[in-house]
């Protein structure tokens, strides 16, 4: 193996010109852009970056395109990326200012350098500075100076907006595509060489343009590997550094005995979003792999036969097609954001295969139940989610169904129904979390402001879904722990303007508004009590108590349980 070194810069024109491509074997990219921000970060500050793992090769070897753009490769021999397409992919993005495309869509890695950045290292992570990160936070519940603060402590930051519009942020790309340093100081309010900013903020510049000659160490096999052997070497170096899920060490393997296959698992993947499941392709190949084995662990996928996994896959996609249609049309679940695990698909897939695809209606309304319950107890975020999907696998593959399933279910978790204790402690990560979700929206609930339906697919920012805290964090911060104001119990689903509008204003100042505007069903949705003696600050925990009862009746309702471990169907 030859040892070789070359700059952020030369690489960068390698893929720009097409002398670096990427095989089959790799998985996609998938950084998003905090991940790229802290790249530049490292790099700024000359801090190890790792190498890159290439192989030049004359063999015709199926490959993939880069997620950005590039220009037909003019030699005859390929040298193939085999570790460092994150890194290399990010920083051509932000060098060159181009888009990268991400899970279909494209979209610009926008990052903005603090030209008046501490000297030392800020050690916090956890500012959530854009779009990338979907969670639906109440943004509210942070003051503005308060995020002032913990951004000016950040050398690099994902751009917004409201922060393109300091003078003291230059846009990391503008700089390296700028030679001259004058547009960003005047901008930033520096007049004069004799301003102490000057120097500061030129030589900063001039760091941040120093990335470019930032030099990586590559390591290059040699040209008389075969594929399959570099196959092997690229799931054993992945494998020894941990750097890859097992689900794209798999794709690695699955590729090699089955060439060009990666498109038609992409192809297949981007049905399932068109229609509401942006699946990982991880779990595709989780399904194919059960279908194949038996079983859903990627131990074995390197013994699979191409013929084998053709037939499997194309029977496993019948089944996921098959679990997607029931829990959009069966069960209510139209998106998997609303799911504790998406192994509940591999079960569903492969319980429709094993039954034909003919259930009757007793039975498809015992898997309903199945898929509810186990959904609320999050049946495979417990433990170890493969044993346990291999434990349900098992249980079908022996000629059990939904009932057999529910039995597994009862030792995993004890009783199906939902107490108030059990909400108690938790918050908008709790599986309960998206059954309450689902309850709510059966039951009517509906924004407090333009009386929306509550959905996960509105357009537009003002309109969004959002989780509200009822009581802000911002009035329980002086008496109340972070864990007591996310209380689950304190949770509640609105659009964006909506909870700009409440902001921080305690639930005893905005809820008349509402109650007179809306009536008490626009709470009563929620399972929200009114009772004005509940709704002040020194009445939190009770608020939360009583709250907590009427949610674990209305979730017990939503999915048919009552008297802990026994079984009642909801009425259909």
């Amino acid at each position: 193996m030859a040892k070789a070194e070359a700059t952020v810069e030369e690489l960068v024109g390698m893929i720009e010109r097409g002398e670096l491509r990427l095989p089959e074997m790799q998985r996609r990219y998938v950084w998003r852009s905090t991940r790229v921000r802290d790249l530049l970060d490292s790099l700024y500050r000359g801090y190890p970056s790792g190498a890159i793992l290439l192989w030049e090769t004359d063999e015709r070897v199926p490959l993939q395109e880069l997620a950005i753009s590039q220009q037909a490769n003019p030699y005859a021999s390929t040298r193939l990326l085999l570790d460092g397409q994150q890194r290399l992919t990010s920083l051509s993005a932000v060098i060159r200012g181009v888009p990268v495309t991400v899970q279909g869509r494209k979209r610009p890695i926008e990052l903005l350098f603090n030209l008046e950045h501490p000297d030392e290292l800020a050690f916090r992570r956890e500012v959530n500075e854009n779009a990338d990160d979907d969670r639906g936070d109440d943004e509210a519940d942070s003051s503005d100076d308060e995020l002032q603060r913990r951004l000016e402590s950040m050398t690099f930051v994902v751009a917004t907006r409201k922060l393109q519009q300091n003078p003291r942020w230059v846009k990391v790309s503008d700089v390296f595509r700028a030679d001259e340093d004058a547009p960003f100081l005047e901008r930033a309010g520096v007049e004069r060489v004799s301003d102490p900013r000057f120097k500061k903020y030129s030589q900063r510049l001039a760091r941040l343009r120093g990335i470019r000659r930032y030099v990586y160490r590559m390591d290059v096999l040699e040209r008389g590997l075969s594929y399959d052997e570099v196959t092997e070497i690229f799931v054993r170096v992945n494998s020894l550094g941990a750097k890859l899920r097992s689900s794209d060490l798999a794709l690695a393997q699955i590729t090699a005995r089955w060439r060009n296959s990666l498109e038609t698992f992409l192809a297949f993947q981007q049905r399932c979003a068109r229609a509401g499941f942006d699946l990982d392709l991880g779990l595709h190949l989780k399904n194919l792999v059960a279908f194949a084995t038996g079983q859903s662990r990627f131990l074995t996928v390197s013994s699979l036969t191409q013929a084998t996994l053709e037939q499997a896959w194309k029977a496993s996609c019948e089944g996921m097609e098959f679990a997607v249609n029931f829990l959009k049309s069966n069960v209510g679940i139209d998106s998997p954001a609303l799911l504790s695990s998406p192994y509940i698909l591999v079960t569903m897939a492969n319980f429709g295969h094993l039954r034909r695809y003919a259930l009757g209606a007793e039975e498809a309304e015992s898997l309903r139940f199945w898929v509810l319950v186990a959904n609320a107890k999050a049946r495979y975020s417990r433990g170890s989610s493969e044993t346990i999907l291999d434990q349900d696998l098992a249980t079908l593959r022996l000629g059990g169904g939904p009932a057999e399933l529910l039995d597994r279910l009862r030792l995993h978790v004890g009783r199906l129904d939902v107490t108030p204790e059990e909400l108690e402690g938790r918050n908008q990560r709790s599986a309960l979390f998206k059954t309450m979700f689902l309850a709510f929206r059966q039951a009517g609930a509906r924004d407090w402001t333009s009386s929306l339906a509550i959905g996960l697919d509105h357009a537009g920012a003002q309109h969004r879904l959002q989780f509200h805290h009822i009581f802000p964090k911002a009035v329980l911060k002086a008496g109340y722990t972070p864990r007591e104001a996310d209380d689950i119990a304190n949770l509640a689903f609105i659009g964006g303007r909506t909870n700009r509008r409440i902001s921080d204003a305690p639930p005893e100042k905005y809820f008349p508004g509402l109650l007179a505007q809306h009536g008490p069903r626009i709470f009563e949705a929620q399972c929200i009590p009114t009772d004005a003696d509940l709704l002040g600050l020194s009445s939190y925990k009770a608020f939360l108590a009583r709250r907590r009862e009427t949610i674990a009746a209305r979730l017990n309702d939503f999915l048919g349980v009552s008297g802990g471990a026994h079984l009642v169907f909801a009425a259909p």
